[in-house]
C-alpha cells in the first residue's frame, strides 16, 4: 500500500544510516563514499539514479528534491582537482538550490540484498545466487537446466533491454555463472578460477576477447548502466519505506 504522508529525516541521520548499512568504512574505493556534498539540513524528497551528471541533478532541482543518492558520485581519484566548466555547473546546481549529493560505489556493488550484484541476480531470475569471493563483488548462480551461450544472452536481453556482446569461450554449455556488475572485465580470472563456464559484466576490454577464449570462459558485456541501475533504485525504495521519504528513481539513457 502506498505511504499516504513523508516526513523529514535528519541529512546526518540518513547518512550515519547509510554508512552503517553498507559497511562503507570497511571498503577501500576510488572516490569517497558517503556525503559528497552538503545540502540542507533535513531530508524529505530523495531522488536516486545511476550516476551525478548534470541532467540528473537537473532532474532533481526540477522535482523539489533535499537530496540525490547515486552509485557514481564525483572526486576520483586522478581525476583534475580544479572546479571548472563541466564540474563547476555540476556542483553550482547543487550548492544554488541547497541540494545534497550522496554516493555508493563499491559499498553499494558488494551489499547483499540490496546491491547492484545481488539486485542485478534479481532481475535475471538466478536462484541461489552468492558472492563468491573478491571482497563481495564477485557472484557465482548455478543455472538448471543449463543454457546454451546464445539462450542465456536472449535472457539477458530480455531482462535488460538490450542485447549483451558475448565472447565465445569454448562450446560447452552454461551451468554455472558468474558476474560483477560494471567495469569489472577483470575479474574473468577470478570467475574462471571458481569454476564459471560464463562470466558476465557490464563493460569489455580488448584483451577481454583473447582471456574469454584462453580461459575457456564465456563472456557477456551487458552494459555498465544497463547491469548497474538496479542497486541504487532498491536502495532509495528500501531508505523510503524506513524513513517515509518521497522516493523518485531517474533512469537516463545510456548505452555504455
Amino acid at each position: 500500500m502506498p505511504r499516504t504522508f513523508c516526513v523529514m529525516v535528519a541529512l546526518a541521520e540518513l547518512v550515519a544510516y547509510l554508512d552503517g548499512l553498507l559497511q562503507a568504512s570497511e571498503v577501500s574505493d576510488h572516490a569517497p563514499n558517503g556525503l559528497q556534498v552538503e545540502g540542507q539540513p533535513e531530508v524529505r524528497r530523495l531522488l536516486t539514479g545511476v550516476t551525478a551528471c548534470e541532467a540528473l541533478l537537473r532532474e532533481a532541482v526540477a522535482w523539489g528534491a533535499h537530496a540525490v543518492l547515486v552509485h557514481h558520485g564525483w572526486f576520483w581519484k586522478g581525476e583534475p582537482a580544479p572546479v571548472v566548466g563541466m564540474r563547476r555547473r555540476r556542483l553550482a546546481l547543487l550548492l544554488h538550490h541547497d541540494v545534497s549529493l550522496i554516493a555508493y560505489h563499491l559499498p553499494l556493488d558488494r551489499h547483499p540484498e540490496l546491491g547492484n550484484n545481488a539486485q542485478l541476480a534479481r532481475v535475471l531470475g538466478l536462484e541461489g545466487a552468492a558472492a563468491v569471493g573478491e571482497g563481495g563483488l564477485l557472484w557465482a548462480a548455478t543455472l538448471e537446466p543449463a543454457l546454451s551461450l546464445e539462450a542465456l544472452a536472449r535472457r539477458v536481453a530480455a531482462a535488460l533491454g538490450r542485447e549483451p556482446l558475448t565472447v565465445v569461450g569454448g562450446r560447452h554449455p552454461v551451468r554455472r555463472l558468474c558476474w560483477c556488475t560494471g567495469a569489472a572485465q577483470g575479474l574473468i580470472h577470478a570467475a574462471a578460477a571458481c569454476g564459471a563456464d560464463a562470466f558476465l559484466s557490464g563493460e569489455i576490454s580488448e584483451r577481454t576477447v583473447h582471456e574469454a577464449r584462453e580461459l575457456g570462459v564465456h563472456y557477456l558485456a551487458a552494459g555498465h548502466h544497463a547491469t548497474e541501475r538496479y542497486g541504487v533504485r532498491a536502495l532509495g525504495e528500501h531508505l523510503a519505506a524506513r524513513f517515509a521519504l518521497d522516493h523518485r528513481n531517474v533512469e537516463l539513457d545510456n548505452p555504455a
